[in-house]
Parts: structure tokens; C-alpha cells; sequence
């Protein structure tokens, strides 16, 4: 074979060669650039998945949130609408009705225990209740100033003795606490009558106060009482007579 024969069947064999290396690279940077773009799309894809995972879990906590804060329950005690009531029964000037009841601590009070004095007697829905309480607390603050002008203050609903005894202890009340479960005195002074709430007819304590003077009569009556300031005037108002 001559030198030229040699050296172009030389030439032929490398060119193969290079461009079965060529191809072999050229289809090995084509896996690599498919499996990259594979890849890229499987990543963009649990992104998205993410993302949507994320805005369901933060759709239903706002829908937790919004459902529980609509639920909470109102606060404060609602009140309740008089229909009736004994109170023409009784009226300014007329003699208080005698009663002879329970207290807090296992006495007895009457009304002749109070011959000679002023008499506060305010009846009161529920023991321990919000306005109840209220009340109670307001007329223990001022019981030195009511003794100051001559007045005694009680207490009554128709709780039991032991639900008034727990109720003095819890807000350290010191006015007598009378319990009238039979609603007695609680007819004899019109502080018992028909009610309506949500709709609901039902006889129940409305909220009273009676003033009766040193001679035991009815001085005044306030039905249907507001707590807020309701005591400062009572006192006013027996200091008065």
C-alpha cells in the first residue's frame, strides 16, 4: 500500500471516530438536558402543589377563626320584660307588710325588729348574678352612711338560705340576706310577678325597692330598678325623711 493510500485510509478511520465521539456526546448532553428540564418541571410542579396546600390550610384556619369568634356567647345578663305584677297592692303611705323569714347565718328576721328605724328592703332577682351583685355590693358600701341616718338595709329573693350564706362570703357582703323560697313577702310587697323573655312567659323576682319609715309605712317604692346609682339615691331619699 502507498504512503498516500495509508494516510488517506488513516484520515478516513479518524473522522469516523470523531464523529462517533461527537454523537455519543452530543446524545449524552441531550439525556442530561432532558433530565434537567425533568427535573425543572418536577420542581415547578410541587411548587405549585405547595402553594395550593398552603392556601386550602390558611383558607380553613380563617374559616376556624371566623366560625369560633361568631360563636362566642354575648356577655352581661340579659334582661327580662315585666307583664304583670302584684305591685298595686301595695302603695306610698300604706302599712308594710309584716314577714318573719330566714336569713344568711341561721337567724330570723322580722319586721318588728326594726320598729322605730327606717327600713331599706330591696329584693333582688337571683343571688350572685351580675346586677345582683352589683346591688349588694353597693348597698354594703354605704351601710355605715344608711345607719348614719337612722336606716337599716336587707336583702331578699328567693334563694336559699345557703345560696345567700355563700353568696355574702364570696363578696363579703354585711347587709342581712333574707330567703323567701315560698315568695310570701316577696307577693306581699310586689316584687313577684309575670315576666317574658326570648319569648318565654314566666313568673319572677322584679327587681324592687321599698322604703319604709320609722312609723312602718311605705315612704316610697322604686319598681323595675336600674343598679347603676341606684343605691346613692335610696340613701338620699331616707336621709330625707
Amino acid at each position: 500500500m502507498s504512503k498516500k493510500t495509508r494516510k488517506k485510509s488513516s484520515n478516513t478511520t479518524g473522522k469516523r471516530v470523531a464523529t462517533k465521539v461527537a454523537r455519543a456526546a452530543s446524545a449524552s448532553t441531550g439525556k442530561s438536558a432532558t433530565k434537567t428540564r425533568t427535573a425543572v418541571a418536577k420542581k415547578a410542579a410541587a411548587k405549585k402543589t405547595t402553594k395550593k396546600t398552603t392556601k386550602a390550610t390558611a383558607a380553613g384556619v380563617r374559616s376556624k377563626a371566623s366560625h369560633k369568634a361568631a360563636s362566642k356567647p354575648l356577655k352581661g345578663e340579659p334582661a327580662a320584660t315585666v307583664t304583670s305584677s302584684s305591685a298595686v297592692t301595695l302603695a306610698d303611705g300604706a302599712a308594710a307588710p309584716g314577714f318573719n323569714l330566714p336569713r344568711d347565718g341561721g337567724d330570723s328576721v322580722s319586721l318588728k325588729d326594726f320598729a322605730g328605724k327606717k327600713l331599706v328592703l330591696f329584693f333582688y332577682p337571683r343571688a350572685d348574678t351580675p346586677g345582683c351583685t352589683r346591688e349588694a355590693i353597693d348597698f354594703t358600701r354605704l351601710k355605715s352612711e344608711f345607719v348614719a341616718a337612722g336606716t337599716e338595709v336587707v336583702g331578699i329573693s328567693a334563694d336559699t338560705v345557703k345560696a345567700q350564706e355563700s353568696f355574702r362570703n364570696k363578696h363579703q357582703l354585711s347587709v342581712p340576706l333574707v330567703s323567701d323560697p315560698a315568695h310570701q313577702m316577696l307577693e306581699a310587697y310586689g316584687a313577684w310577678g309575670e315576666k317574658s323573655m326570648y319569648g318565654r312567659t314566666f313568673m319572677g323576682i322584679i327587681r324592687t325597692t321599698v322604703l319604709v319609715d320609722s312609723g312602718g309605712k311605705i315612704a316610697r317604692i322604686w319598681r323595675h330598678v336600674k343598679v347603676d346609682g341606684h343605691a346613692e339615691a335610696v340613701l338620699e331619699a331616707a336621709r330625707a325623711l
